[in-house]
């Protein structure tokens, strides 16, 4: 099994579609980097995001840690590589954990994630593996992808939650063939 470390999109965007459960559904544990957390329900907190006292008491309830990252080791990612500190934290944990996962949606850290030899995953990834692994319904996966295309306060491109639900929709042909 995988060490699985999330990034802050996926915590929030779960969190706005109130279903963190399925990271609890696919995986035992996951990770978070102290930079992560602060920015998700600290920062969120004291800005009023209504996301943040959920993703608070997720965590609370699965006893998740929260990972402490040491500044040196986030030293190795320059500034010209456009990563906030949450991202650089949670690829620095990663590549010190064998077999890792990352969570992330953010363009530049999957890019930067992927050009550091990790698996990556996004909230779309997670929503589709929910499905494969029958969490969730196609029906549930394909609406919970049509809302994340219709809102605002997830930043995931509609050209991606198509190519989803076409790989999606290709797979469930496959299987009732």
């Amino acid at each position: 099994m995988p060490t699985v470390v999330c990034d802050s999109g996926p915590l929030i965007a779960l969190a706005k579609l109130n279903r963190l459960d399925l990271l609890s559904k696919l995986w035992d544990e996951v990770n978070i980097t102290r930079a992560v957390y602060d920015e998700v329900v600290t920062h969120g907190l004291a800005t009023g995001a209504q996301d943040a006292p959920v993703v608070r008491l997720f965590w609370r309830q699965q006893r998740w840690p929260i990972v402490a990252v040491a500044p040196e080791s986030i030293r190795k990612f320059t500034p010209a590589s456009r990563l906030d500190v949450g991202e650089m934290e949670t690829l620095s944990f990663a590549l010190e954990t064998d077999d890792a996962l990352v969570l992330i949606d953010d363009a530049v850290g999957r890019r930067e994630a992927r050009r550091s030899g990790l698996r990556v995953k996004g909230t779309l990834g997670v929503i589709a593996d929910a499905y494969r692994r029958g969490h969730l319904t196609f029906f549930d996966a394909e609406l919970l992808i049509r809302e994340i295309e219709s809102r605002p306060d997830i930043w995931i491109r509609p050209e991606l939650c198509e190519q989803v639900l076409e790989r999606l929709r290709a797979e469930r042909r496959s299987s009732v063939e």
